[in-house]
C-alpha cells in the first residue's frame, strides 16, 4: 500500500470531507512519531505496539561474493514492535 493509498483508506474510515484534511493529520502523525525518536524517545500506543530507536553495535561482516571481510560502523535503527492485539489480529 502506497502513502497515498493509506490516506484515501484514512479519509474513508475516519469520514473525513477532504482528502487534503485527511493528509495533513496522516502527515502531522508522521511528524510528530519522526520528532520522538529522533529525540531517542519511544511511542507506545497499548494493544498496537511501541515504536523506539535502538543502537546497533560495530561489527564485521563478509562479502558474499569475494569473502572480504567488511566494517559496518555502529548506527541508530527505528525498531516497532507489535503489541499482543495487533500480533493476534496479524496472526489470524
Amino acid at each position: 500500500m502506497t502513502k497515498q493509498e493509506f490516506i484515501a483508506l484514512y479519509q474513508d474510515k475516519m469520514e473525513i470531507a477532504t482528502k487534503k484534511d485527511a493528509e495533513r493529520l496522516v502527515n502531522g502523525f508522521f511528524s510528530a512519531l519522526e520528532e520522538i525518536l529522533v529525540k531517542g524517545d519511544e511511542l507506545s500506543i497499548l494493544g498496537f505496539g511501541k515504536f523506539e530507536t535502538k543502537t546497533q553495535s560495530a561489527r564485521v561482516c563478509r562479502n558474499p561474493k569475494t569473502g572480504e571481510e567488511v566494517k559496518v560502523p555502529e548506527k541508530k535503527v527505528v525498531k516497532f514492535k507489535a503489541g499482543k492485539g495487533l500480533a493476534e489480529k496479524v496472526a489470524k
